[in-house]
């Protein structure tokens, strides 16, 4: 699975743009059929070497990305190492983005969710909530700064957006600009949310509603794109503000994207 972070703050090294590649082990089918690695990760060059399993004389080709990580990372190295920076980025006013591509089968839905149970499985997305709380709430009252945090839920299908949150279901939603806002969604359901329960109770309500269909290489797959978004707008009384003053408001998106299989 490849995962892309993309933050609207410019990172030490002057990109926007990380990517991220994560490499499972062979598992069932695989192993039952004989399969061989053929792919071999340096996590600390972020190189990856690929054989071709036809031509075994043939030289092994190198790729090198910002990250790579191999079977042994736990959900929390791959939280910590690829999508940190990009929360905390949403948190201070940042638009960010971190979104999972692969092949199905290649573990993108378990990198960007993993299990609720036990701590460690958990992947992008529940760390992510936590974080996010866990910041606001050791925030919320100093300094003179308030929290407002809400989440909307859509899924891109067969070109079709649709709200995974509206009561029904069958409605497709549309995609506007204006010069102001840029590009929205018209009508999106957006639910004000005060922890992390209540995160994951959107979270759950919208999974119930996205199209998931059999492949050869999953009996569950994601069929469709989908894209939840945690909006955080941040109210801030300075040092210096008289007491009429409105209060400083910055709001950061966190985009939080799974990505449909693609099959060849």
């Amino acid at each position: 699975a490849v995962l892309a972070g993309v933050k609207m703050k410019e990172a030490a090294s002057g990109e926007c743009v990380k990517v991220v590649v994560r490499c499972r082990p062979l598992f069932g089918k695989e192993i039952a059929e004989g399969r061989k690695i053929i792919v071999n990760l340096e996590p600390k060059t972020g190189e990856i070497t690929v054989k071709n399993p036809k031509e075994p004389n043939d030289a092994a080709k190198t790729f090198t990305f910002d990250q790579v990580y191999d079977d042994r990372h736990t959900q929390k190295e791959i939280f910590e190492g690829a999508a940190l920076p990009i929360v905390r980025a949403a948190i201070e006013g940042y638009n960010g983005t971190i979104f999972c591509y692969g092949q199905t089968g290649t573990g993108k839905t378990h990198s960007m969710e993993g299990k609720d149970e036990p701590p460690e499985m958990r992947g992008i997305i529940p760390n992510a909530f936590n974080h996010v709380f866990d910041s606001i709430y050791g925030q919320t009252g100093s300094e003179g700064k308030d929290y407002l945090v809400r989440a909307s839920f859509l899924e891109i299908y067969n070109e079709d957006i649709r709200d995974l949150l509206a009561r029904d279901q069958t409605g497709k939603c549309e995609l506007k600009e204006t010069p102001d806002s840029g590009v929205y969604v018209k009508d999106l359901t957006a639910f004000v949310v005060k922890g992390v329960s209540e995160l994951n109770n959107v979270l759950n309500v919208g999974k119930k509603n996205r199209t998931v269909g059999s492949t050869l290489m999953n009996a569950d797959s994601s069929r469709s794109h989908s894209i939840f978004t945690i909006t955080i707008e941040t109210s801030e009384r300075r040092e210096g503000d008289a007491p009429d003053d409105d209060p400083h408001i910055r709001v950061g998106k966190l985009n939080l994207v799974d990505l449909a299989g693609s099959e060849r």
